[in-house]
């Protein structure tokens, strides 16, 4: 089978799409036939070494994904071969056949495709576990979304919404400021241009707001603290403009406040969670609750082409990936696309997995 792995860490170039063997389920497992892959922010991560590996190199990559059951191990009941499921937080989707766990794995709701769910399987749980966990919201509270047009920012503003709770968004442009609006957020503040603190004062006249929903960490955070009325929660999830420094924990004297660094996987460690968070997640957006046209803008298929060097030596061994966006700066958002390795020489090479999901280059 055909299958995206990680020899040595880097960029993109380091990608290469080996020939393995297709693998066999052991005990308590179940072999996936993928159709959709998800593509998120960690994967980079972990192809550039931030975040390590738990496989020894050559290391497949890739941590959601969806498809058919092919095969099943001894003791797995509760699946069998043609189910359509999903799973995240294993690796090794960008391939043709995944081995996942079977208590990792969720059955797809009827009605719902391979492509949707692989889309909204990770970001749609860390939303649930940020709104419905680490800092729970009710009608009447007012929250603070930094990257609100960013995958989970997009699915955080619509659950934020759902709770009943006021909720205001940051943004960097216009465009995306028109995403956030779209997908429910009662106001927007452009952080390229205004103080958000600021303006998250005066909106909440001087009150402040119950949480801070903050994925870009380092540039944020202080100011992230100054917006929180008394007894707020600032909910951090991402670190995209670098981790947060060491602090002085009497910053949180003013308010008696709380900071809490989310993981989506201490959210969902128990099978009863994941089926909780994820059925959730997979109905809401089969029902139209979570809307896939409001949380995915339109990108072209991704593609994995050989760098010139491999072209110049004639050889398929390395292969870089290259992002088309079709609109202005969302970066939050994809429309599906099949992934396709392209060797060098007339003939093509077509890995048939879709890329599904989103956040891989740029701020919301």
């Amino acid at each position: 089978m055909k299958s995206i792995r990680v020899h040595r860490f880097g960029g993109p170039e380091e990608l290469q799409l080996d020939d393995i063997a297709v693998p066999t389920p052991g005990a308590g497992e179940v072999l996936v036939k993928v159709d959709a892959a998800g593509v998120n922010y960690a994967d980079t991560h972990q192809r550039k070494g931030i975040f390590r590996f738990t496989e020894a190199m050559p290391a497949p990559i890739g941590i959601e994904g969806a498809g058919l059951v092919s095969a099943v191990g001894s003791g797995v009941t509760a699946f069998r071969e043609g189910d359509a499921v999903a799973w995240s937080s294993t690796q090794g989707s960008y391939a043709e056949y995944a081995v996942v766990p079977a208590e990792r794995l969720i059955a797809i709701p009827a009605g719902l495709d391979t492509r949707q769910a692989a889309a909204a399987m990770l970001q749609g749980m860390t939303a649930h576990s940020l709104l419905y966990g680490a800092c729970a919201l009710k009608p009447g509270d007012t929250c603070l979304i930094h990257a609100a047009a960013g995958g989970v920012g997009l699915l955080l503003v619509q659950l934020a919404k759902r709770c009943g709770a006021r909720v205001i968004g940051t943004v960097s442009t216009e465009a995306k400021k028109a995403l956030a609006l779209a997908a429910g957020a009662d106001e927007v503040i452009l952080y390229s241009r205004d103080d958000f603190a600021a303006e998250t004062l005066r909106l909440t006249e001087g009150r402040g707001v119950r949480a801070v929903y903050d994925s870009v960490g380092k540039t944020t955070f202080e100011k992230s603290l100054a917006c929180l009325a008394p007894l707020g929660y600032l909910v951090m999830y991402g670190e995209s403009s670098g981790a947060v420094p060491p602090f002085d924990p009497a910053l949180l004297r003013r308010g008696a406040l709380f900071v809490t660094r989310a993981i989506v996987l201490y959210y969902i460690a128990d099978r009863a969670s994941l089926e909780w968070r994820a059925g959730e997640i997979l109905n809401w957006v089969k029902d139209g609750s979570a809307s896939r046209r409001r949380c995915h803008s339109p990108m072209r298929a991704l593609h994995i082409r050989p760098s010139s060097r491999d072209r110049r030596r004639g050889s398929g061994c390395s292969y870089h990936r290259s992002v088309h966006w079709l609109d202005d700066g969302c970066y939050g958002s994809v429309r599906f696309g099949c992934a396709k390795a392209l060797a060098p020489g007339p003939k093509r090479r077509v890995l048939p997995v879709w890329a599904a999901s989103t956040n891989i280059a740029g701020p919301a």
